[in-house]
């Protein structure tokens, strides 16, 4: 069989335990027997980053400036255990914020949907996905922690020497202190790839926000996205045969609870970080999620929305069997290989990333599965399968 020719490279990114090992079997068997795969590769494995002092992340999120599209397997954020595990030099960023903020992008989370894994909210028909700002707010927070009585002040001193002041409180007692930013072309940013991504998906898109308590904050996120809208998508929107509104976060919770799913909902940072999880839980299983980072001028990175599944790592190393569920990081490649075909006029790509998917969701509906879903499936029966097998399974049905 020829195999389907690339004529640009994805931006690849190595990533962290047990999703590096599932990263090579997926190539292995759904990839590479199909595709002549034009990868520019990047390790960003933690002991790399530490070697490279993190250039590694930096180049790879320029690669993707380059080449448009890039795919990631998840990678581990240190903390002060994986200091002394790893002897790093020091407590690397995370290597999605930093990619986040080289790209300027939003990030977009959808379930997988599944026959067999039915979400706890019965009405759920079709995807909910998240958008999520990524840059400021409390992620980029100023804290102090108050000792005592005394008068709590913002101050902002423009480029002249004129301070402006805003009393924050009168502070009687101990307590505590945030002090939150946000920039204005980042919010333009999240704006135009909200409404870039809703009609690349067709599908209609809602921002929510506090404004009603947040006068000036939250208040600016809606001003910039109506403004933004009604100058450059409102006719686009029309054409399209979707529709943005702007809701209070509060109202927007009591819809999602109600509809049939189908939308984007847009967050800020922290809203966006907290329901993206909550949507996933509810529609079964964090591993049943895809996510995508884009950006306004065109660049698309694609990653599981999970973590590199430490405990199956170490199982994995004593060489015991594990049951590690792959489904994310398939369709981290399917989305970075259908973007690539979109983007080169390569049918036979995206054809193929189309048959790979199938092939993952009719292997689980056929009652094959890893063990996180045989646990809350409803089908009857179902074969649990550990993670190369469950791989393979899939390979057959491709």
């Amino acid at each position: 069989m020829d195999k389907i020719k690339m004529t640009t490279p994805i931006v690849e990114m190595d990533g962290d335990e047990m999703t590096r090992i599932l990263w090579q079997m997926i190539k292995d068997n759904l990839l590479l027997p199909y595709i002549d795969l034009k990868t520019e590769y990047y390790d960003l494995g933690l002991e790399h980053r530490d070697e490279t002092n993190d250039q590694v992340t930096i180049d790879s999120a320029n690669a993707t400036k380059k080449y448009k599209v890039a795919v990631k397997c998840a990678t581990i954020t240190p903390n002060a255990a994986r200091m002394d595990e790893y002897h790093l030099k020091e407590m690397w960023k995370s290597p999605n914020a930093t990619i986040r903020a080289i790209l300027d992008g939003t990030v977009f989370r959808a379930p997988i949907v599944v026959k067999g894994i039915e979400p706890c909210v019965k009405n759920w028909k079709k995807p909910i996905t998240i958008a999520r700002h990524a840059y400021g707010d409390v992620y980029k927070a100023a804290e102090m922690k108050i000792p005592g009585p005394g008068k709590a002040e913002l101050v902002y001193t423009a480029a002249d020497g004129t301070e402006t002041r805003e009393l924050v409180h009168e502070f009687t007692c101990p307590g505590i202190l945030q002090g939150m930013h946000n920039i204005t072309p980042s919010i333009e940013s999240f704006a135009r790839s909200c409404f870039n991504y809703a009609l690349d998906t067709k599908q209609e898109l809602w921002f929510a926000t506090k404004d009603t308590i947040s006068k000036k904050y939250d208040h600016t996120f809606k001003d910039i996205f109506q403004e933004i809208f009604d100058k450059e998508y409102a006719d686009k929107f029309k054409e399209a045969g979707i529709t943005y509104f702007y809701t209070l976060i509060d109202d927007a919770v009591a819809r999602v609870m109600k509809s049939e799913g189908g939308y984007i909902w847009a967050c800020k940072n922290y809203d966006g970080d907290v329901m993206s999880d909550m949507i996933s839980s509810a529609f079964g299983s964090l591993a049943m999620m895809t996510s995508v980072l884009v950006s306004p001028d065109g660049n698309f990175e694609y990653e599981a929305a999970h973590g590199t599944v430490q405990r199956h790592y170490y199982k994995h190393l004593k060489g015991e069997e594990t049951s590690t569920n792959s489904v994310a990081t398939i369709f981290a490649w399917t989305g970075a290989l259908r973007k690539r075909g979109e983007l080169d006029g390569n049918a036979e790509l995206s054809a193929f990333a189309d048959r790979l998917e199938k092939a993952t969701i009719d292997t689980i509906e056929s009652g094959e599965m890893t063990k996180d879903l045989a646990l809350i499936t409803t089908l009857d029966n179902p074969t649990v399968l550990n993670s190369e097998d469950f791989i393979k399974a899939i390979a057959k049905r491709l």
